[in-house]
């Protein structure tokens, strides 16, 4: 029954008359840490009421001289006792003896025995001091740091016998002078309760889970009062089982118990949850009224009202657990019973389990890089600004706009990466490190961007780092870096169905002006390649006689846009091509795609391709100009061309080639 509860039974057995239940109980269900805890769930399940041990103190109650001051009210948020005078300190009887001997628990003297009593009876931890003995009749809750300042040491010896220092933040019990137990974990010697005691000071307080826990691993010191409070007791039935204790206490030590003493600063407020009817059945595949959830929970002690379709609970003081709805379908589930859950076949929506068109692109894309020689890397989503400074990135540049992490690795890795570059960098200088003679290295890999949005803006992007070696060789390829990245760039675009595609001189810093390029694709720029700077070349320590590098990045989320959604086909021409060769002098500071622009401008339909074959400069080429030839493929749709209307056609475009380009044909 109680392992249905969720309260697993390990084991039981027996003792003479009695049967002991080892209980397995989860960290999170603190209030069944206890006889009455266990009840509870007990009465549940059996729709039986909970029968409370006597408690209450009749009689006269006189009114006693202590007094209790809080300093750390957010770490001790009640703090109760009562003074019993003239107590007898004594064997505690052999029922006593018995059943805490049959817990695991040894018998000291009917005062402590009583305190170690109640806390298996009702769950809450107490303490025992000698009254006689806390200096000044007060009672003071707080931290070292509070009492005496954060200058001053702190040490105190506990029931163990060892002496300790208390670090300052750890909460401690004082009388009017110095410390008298290390709250919720263990008491002080100075104060124990001995053959001589006759006067009791007992204390029932609620301490703070994570101040309780802190302390017992700073001091490595566990006890069952630690164990408890460290997962959370109840605030508001401490009182119950402070008058329990008191009550046993006269009536087997004798004595006169005095009004209790109350601090309770931070009184509980339960938090509401809402509950949708609709909701909890959805889950746990029942069909209960609003009444049967209401009923479920009044009988586990948890307050609760139905409200049309919703009910709101009120989470009782020892059940702190609750915090979601989900916790209250818990609740519910258990007490109404698993076995009552008709078992259905689950039902999922199971997918087609084909890529969707961007992944398959991805992939392509990935496959495209390797084919080319590159080796995928995987670097973690990290960098520092240094990175950047490095680089040489302005200030005023989008990829300043990193996200910082609150809890990093290391300095090194404090910032959400905003660029590829840095990461194959650092890939780079670790295989040369180790020797390597040629390294193509490429990452595809999302960058994060600050837009002071609730989300950075994530961007996929395609890195590559491209390397080589000038070492003497029997095959010479002359064939610049440069221009093999750009080639397996092109390669790339080409894999995607993207065509136009442009390169134009780079506006980044890290990159060498006359080697590098920015990519233009449907007029956006998506990117870079080029050769790093002079500065960025510094940074890597390559102790290699002019050593070929290339750095290249794409966004891949503006080329997947530019690619067509569906491939169209076109059929084989019927009719023969013509090809024309134009060689152009111009200026050196007019790029190659802007000739290419002014021809594929032309009003005509007959142009089918245009490339260029040829760049120089020098020789008999003036200073400051070049020369570019280019290709031109012409071709009508519905007929053969003529030699006339090419010449024609041809000497018009070369016109207006030389007049929108202020050049000259080449001799």
């Amino acid at each position: 029954m109680l392992t249905m509860t969720g309260l697993e039974v390990e084991g039981t057995e027996t003792l003479g008359n009695d049967t002991i239940f080892e209980v397995n109980v989860t960290p999170n269900r603190p209030d069944c840490l206890s006889i009455l805890g266990i009840a509870r769930e007990l009465a549940a399940v059996l729709s039986s009421p909970l029968k409370i041990p006597l408690h209450e103190i009749n009689g006269v109650q006189p009114v006693s001289e202590y007094s209790i001051e809080i300093l750390n009210p957010d770490l001790c948020n009640r703090y109760t006792g009562r003074v019993v005078t003239g107590v007898r300190i004594s064997d505690s009887p052999d029922w006593v003896v018995e059943r805490l001997e049959k817990c695991g628990i040894r018998s000291i003297n009917n005062i402590v025995d009583i305190t170690n009593y109640v806390l298996l009876e009702f769950g809450h931890p107490l303490h025992a001091f000698d009254a006689d003995l806390l200096t000044g009749k007060q009672v003071r809750v707080g931290t070292p740091n509070a009492i005496r300042g954060h200058l001053q040491e702190t040490k105190m010896q506990t029931l163990d016998g060892a002496e300790r220092e208390i670090p300052g933040d750890s909460l401690l019990i004082w009388d009017a002078e110095k410390p008298i137990a290390v709250a919720g974990v263990m008491g002080g010697l100075d104060t124990e309760v001995t053959d001589r005691t006759r006067n009791i000071f007992l204390e029932s307080a609620y301490f703070d889970p994570v101040s309780i826990r802190k302390t017992s691993k700073k001091l490595c010191l566990i006890s069952e009062s630690s164990y408890r409070f460290e997962r959370g007791t109840d605030v508001e039935f401490l009182e119950k089982a402070l008058d329990r204790a008191a009550r046993l206490m006269k009536e087997i030590a004798g004595g006169t118990v005095h009004a209790i003493l109350d601090a309770y600063p931070v009184p509980y407020v339960a938090e509401p949850i809402t509950v949708r009817q609709e909701r909890i059945n959805r889950i746990l595949g029942t069909g209960l009224a609003n009444d049967d959830m209401v009923e479920i929970l009044e009988r586990l002690g948890i307050p609760s009202e139905a409200k049309g379709g919703e009910i709101i609970v009120y989470p009782p003081a020892h059940r702190r657990d609750m915090k979601r709805e989900c916790d209250v379908s818990e609740e519910v589930a258990r007490i109404y019973g698993f076995d009552k859950i008709q078992t259905t076949v689950s039902r999922s929506p199971l997918s087609s389990g084909r890529l969707s068109r961007r992944s398959l692109a991805v992939q392509q894309i990935r496959e495209t890089m390797r084919k080319a020689g590159f080796s995928a890397v995987i670097n973690y989503s990290f960098m520092n600004m240094a990175s950047l400074d490095t680089m040489g990135i302005a200030d005023a540049d989008e990829r300043r706009n990193a996200v910082s992490i609150s809890n990093p690795l290391s300095q090194d890795e404090c910032l959400l990466r905003t660029t590829l570059a840095p990461s194959l960098i650092s890939n780079l200088r670790y295989n040369l490190d180790r020797g390597m003679k040629e390294v193509r290295l490429f990452e595809i890999s999302s960058v994060f961007v600050n837009t002071g949005q609730t989300l950075p803006s994530e961007q996929l992007r395609l890195g590559g780092i491209w390397y080589r070696e000038k070492t003497p060789s029997l095959w010479r390829e002359d064939v610049p870096g440069f221009y093999l990245a750009k080639g397996a760039l092109q390669a790339l675009f080409e894999e995607v169905k993207v065509r136009s595609c442009e390169f134009i001189p780079s506006s980044e810093l890290f990159l060498h002006a006359g080697q590098s390029a920015d990519i233009i694709v449907s007029g956006s720029r998506i990117g870079y390649i080029g050769v790093p700077g002079p500065h960025v070349m510094d940074s890597l320590h390559v102790k290699k006689i002019k050593p070929e590098i290339v750095l290249f990045e794409v966004d891949l989320e503006l080329l997947l846009a530019a690619a067509p959604d569906s491939i169209q086909f076109h059929p084989l021409a019927k009719y023969p091509s013509v090809e024309r060769d134009i060689a152009v002098v111009l200026d050196e500071t007019i790029p190659s795609s802007r000739i290419r622009e002014i021809i594929a401008s032309y009003p005509t339909e007959l142009i089918e391709e245009v490339s260029v074959f040829d760049y120089f400069k020098g020789g008999n080429i003036p200073e400051g100009r070049k020369s570019l030839a280019l290709n031109i493929l012409y071709r009508a749709q519905d007929r053969t061309l003529t030699d006339e209307e090419i010449e024609e056609l041809h000497a018009k475009l070369v016109k207006e080639v030389l007049e929108k380009s202020g050049g000259e044909l080449r001799a």
